[in-house]
């Protein structure tokens, strides 16, 4: 089981709620008036604000959820109100990237492809160190240290009893670029060959090679798409670029996503023993 995520357990209680309400036709105005909120103040409650539990309790008998359901939704709400690692950089992150963070805690697995750069859930932290003190433009000098040290507590999700499953497409350029330079990338293609190995049932590499006719298919996309454990809660994506980032929750969205990730993995992408291997003779070469 994923560990527990505030952020996950939130969006969870508050999708329980809308279904509930949707298949009752019970319209926000009417369910702001019984808690004795205004409209406005309830749209931030759907935002994934965490009600009070009298209000809960009060709105779970107005929806009639059965008991079962209510207990699991008061569990749910006490796992809201706890703080996430992620909510120690508060000053560091936007709303949306924490939000990204939380989820990505909470997860089952992430499928995500990158074109130039290695994903940062597998970035060493030299690799992680060379990439922020080269984005000055959107990261100050005196916060390098953090964000390296944000990043790799993302990382800990890939070890532990229940680790994230990851299945990672890539670009041969992110393995190819002397990002850092060549000691570093060295090291960077060292640990992918560790991680491959290491962890065979739930991390996995893949590599879309120069010589591949659709390679450049995606362009310099970047994105993840984040699956749960819990069939209730739907995929969600992460779509980034230089200038625009976010998530994406629109199902035929994250549908498409989904399909071109599978596209690039099965038309595209090399085996996992193939991509092993052209990582370790790339660290070799350096």
């Amino acid at each position: 089981m994923a560990p527990l995520s505030p952020t996950v357990a939130r969006w969870e209680l508050m999708l329980r709620i809308k279904r509930r309400r949707t298949e009752f036709d019970v319209s926000a105005s009417v369910i702001a008036k019984e808690l004795g909120f205004t409209l406005s103040y309830w749209s931030k409650v759907e935002k994934e604000r965490v009600l009070a539990e009298d209000k809960l309790r009060k709105l779970m008998s107005l929806l009639e959820f059965d008991q079962d359901e209510r207990a699991e939704m008061l569990r749910l709400r006490d796992i809201a109100k706890r703080r996430g690692w992620w909510s120690e950089y508060a000053e560091l992150l936007s709303d949306e990237v924490i939000r990204l963070y939380g989820l990505e805690h909470g997860a089952q697995s992430i499928r995500t492809y990158e074109s130039v750069l290695i994903p940062g859930l597998l970035q060493t932290r030299e690799y992680a160190q060379a990439l922020f003190t080269n984005d000055l433009a959107r990261v100050r000098r005196v916060e390098i240290d953090r964000w390296v040290e944000v990043r790799m507590r993302r990382q800990e999700r890939l070890a532990g009893p229940d680790p994230l499953r990851l299945l990672a497409v890539i670009g041969e350029a992110a393995i190819t670029h002397r990002t850092g330079g060549g000691d570093v990338l060295r090291g960077q293609l060292r640990h992918l060959a560790s991680l491959i190995e290491r962890y065979p049932e739930s991390v996995d590499i893949r590599v879309i090679p120069f010589d591949a006719p659709g390679g450049v298919l995606l362009s310099g996309a970047t994105f993840h798409v984040i699956g749960f454990e819990n069939p209730l809660l739907p995929d969600v994506a992460w779509s980034e670029t230089l200038v625009q980032l976010g998530l994406i929750e629109e199902t035929e969205l994250v549908r498409h996503l989904n399909t071109m990730f599978d596209s690039a993995l099965a038309e595209h992408a090399m085996s996992r023993t193939d991509s092993l291997r052209l990582i370790e003779a790339k660290a070799d070469d350096l």
